[in-house]
């Protein structure tokens, strides 16, 4: 009897250890199912810290932007009756620099038209001076114009003989066509200017050099337009200008010349300036 009781003791036990097992590996899953939320939800509790902190971090941003823009604003309104006189005075200061460049502009179209006049009157000259030398060799005279002057050159060998300054007589009846040209334009003056080559002068003792002899042959022709054809004095100028003022640097003939400057005189130059003021259409 005493060995059923133990038997029966022995086979409960072994049933209460069986039981017990079971429940215990219940527990453990659950337990690692609880430890997977809780990991998890830490995971998404750091994101959103994360993600409070960004956000704090952009409204501080943001606020200080407001702060300033409140603060400009406030400058802005300061500043409103500043930049009402401003704008007054920036008004007075346009309509004086636009009264300034009319008066600029009205004196550029009347020099303008001073100077179209004097191109005029210039284009009158050359073609008048090509009318009655316009059957010589272009090589031996040249009429140009250069920055509102007229000029014309003649050739060595038509004017004078080889270092001499005596004209010849076929010089003396080109320098009459050019005494009636200039005759009939009194108001220019003119410049006569003796230019000779860079070979040294080898003549009579009475001259030193190329510049006693441009000097002399300038004054020749000043003379013969002077006292043949009774220009004026008072409108001519002798120049010698020597070898220094050379044309060409290798034909020598070339630089051999005498020019005559046309120049027009510059109270005629001011009194085309003062016409065109009374001009209806610049006024």
């Amino acid at each position: 009897m005493k060995k059923i009781i133990l038997g029966c003791l022995g086979v409960m036990l072994l049933l209460s250890s069986c039981v017990s097992q079971k429940k215990y590996a219940e527990l453990e899953a659950k337990n690692q199912e609880t430890q997977d939320l809780l990991n998890s939800a830490t995971v998404k509790l750091n994101s959103c810290l994360e993600e409070k902190a960004t956000a704090s971090s952009r409204l501080k941003t943001l606020e200080d932007q407001n702060a300033f823009l409140k603060s400009n604003n406030q400058d802005l309104i300061n500043n409103m009756g500043n930049l009402t006189t401003l704008s007054s005075k920036g008004a007075q200061n346009l309509e004086k620099s636009l009264e300034s460049l009319q008066e600029k502009d009205l004196t550029i179209r009347k020099l303008n038209d001073a100077i179209t006049r004097r191109d005029s009157v210039n284009l009158s000259l050359v073609q008048s001076l090509k009318g009655v030398l316009g059957n010589l060799d272009d090589q031996d005279i040249e009429i140009s114009v250069e920055k509102g002057v007229v000029f014309v050159s003649i050739s060595d060998k038509l004017l004078f003989s080889s270092g001499s300054y005596n004209v010849t007589s076929r010089a003396k009846e080109i320098l009459g066509k050019v005494a009636k040209v200039v005759n009939n334009k009194p108001d220019f003056d003119f410049m006569v200017e003796g230019h000779t080559d860079n070979v040294p002068y080898r003549g009579n003792g009475t001259l030193l050099d190329n510049w006693d002899l441009s000097a002399k042959r300038a004054t020749a022709v000043v003379r013969i337009l002077q006292n043949d054809y009774n220009v004026d004095p008072k409108r001519m100028t002798a120049a010698a200008r020597s070898e220094y003022v050379p044309v060409s640097a290798t034909d020598k003939a070339k630089n051999r010349r005498t020019r005559i400057v046309v120049l027009p005189k510059i109270d005629q130059f001011y009194e085309m300036i003062e016409e065109g003021m009374k001009d209806p259409k610049i006024n």
